[in-house]
């Protein structure tokens, strides 16, 4: 592809929200980011921008390159708007299908967003092989996917000046993220407080803010926030919405990552744990394993625990185990940074770089 001479950044490209590591990290010589930035008539893009503001701000011919990502809570006749919009436009519009299963909504709903993609042309990429295989099963024909993975989420650039804090020789936990239907935070720190008996040991709570949606009748909230107050080693901490630096120095003050995922098809927490050479505790679930296999030989195992299997009572047992299982595999192994990996991510990045402006360029 060759940049456009009419735009001496390369291509303009808005995504569908940008807020995510994973958007964020996806600029270069040949196209830019414009969320986050002013257009001409002064009125800045949102970071979290969606289809309704973009439809207020048509036609669309400041931008070049549409980028959805998570299309969950999209009206379809709004996004239907918007692709329409897009053709008038002469944009191209381009899918990451970083879920092969709904985060939101029903199964049917998310079927149909994606046959709506289908039918509408749209350029898709996928994240793992498999999840391509999935989402072939999913719609009975394959999408038009080219496979381009993850990527890293810390920037390897800025790790290789940094190093995981010290410990006291006691094994230091992190879970973070928004309270989601697909992660389980109540049952894994209740089993950790009370089935961790090292008074040193420590688990670091950063939660995304709050919201009226996670004090309904059938929450759990209140449970979470009780039982980090009864125990003087869970340390909370909430921030409206994570950043970048929040979540690096978290895990740079830590030593195992846990990823409760009750369902899910990618993880961003799983690779960040692999940027920060975190011990992920993590369900086996989607194509979670595959995204590790991508790596491997570089990074060691994560300690898997499998619900999935059995009865579902059995999830918080299995995760137990793991914690008991990661705590012993540290006291074995030094978590320092690995350069060497890190100098492979920033390889990898400028692969993943020239994939997408493959797919953004086409026939351009």
């Amino acid at each position: 592809m060759t940049t456009d001479p009419t735009h001496p950044q390369g291509l303009r490209v808005v995504h569908v929200p940008a807020r995510t590591p994973y958007a964020r990290k996806l600029h270069g010589p040949d196209f830019h980011i414009l969320n986050d930035t002013p257009l001409p008539t002064g009125e800045t893009i949102p970071a979290a921008v969606n289809a309704t503001w973009l439809l207020d701000h048509t036609p669309l011919t400041w931008l070049d390159v549409l980028h959805l990502h998570h299309i969950d809570a999209e009206d379809p006749a709004t996004l239907e708007r918007l692709l329409d919009a897009c053709t008038t436009a002469d944009v191209r519009v381009v899918f990451t299908a970083h879920d092969t299963t709904p985060m939101y909504g029903t199964p049917a709903d998310f079927t149909a967003r994606l046959r709506l993609l289908l039918a509408a042309g749209v350029h898709w990429v996928c994240l793992t092989g498999t999840s391509r295989s999935a989402l072939t099963d999913l719609l009975g024909t394959p999408p038009p996917a080219a496979v381009i993975p993850h990527g890293y989420v810390a920037p390897p650039e800025e790790l290789l000046r940094r190093e995981r804090e010290r410990g006291s020789g006691s094994a230091r936990f992190l879970m973070y993220g928004a309270a989601r239907h697909s992660r389980d935070q109540i049952s894994p720190v209740i089993n950790w407080s009370l089935g961790t008996p090292d008074p040193g040991a420590t688990l670091q709570l950063l939660l995304r803010a709050f919201s009226p949606a996670d004090f309904t009748t059938e929450s759990r909230t209140p449970l979470l926030l009780e039982t980090a107050r009864q125990d003087p080693r869970i340390r909370l901490t909430m921030r409206p919405y994570p950043t970048d630096d929040d979540v690096i120095n978290a895990g740079l003050a830590s030593d195992v990552l846990l990823l409760p995922y009750l369902w899910g098809s990618h993880s961003g927490q799983l690779e960040l744990a692999f940027d920060l050479n975190l011990l992920p505790v993590c369900s086996r679930t989607g194509h979670l394993p595959e995204q590790h296999r991508q790596h491997q030989g570089l990074i060691p195992e994560p300690e898997w625990f499998d619900w999935s299997t059995g009865h579902p009572n059995l999830y918080g047992e299995r995760f137990l185990t793991a914690v008991e299982n990661a705590t012993a595999r540290l006291a074995d192994t030094p978590r320092h940074l690995d350069p060497a990996f890190l100098d492979y991510r920033i390889q990898e990045h400028k692969t993943i770089l020239t994939a997408y402006a493959q797919v953004y360029g086409g026939d351009r």
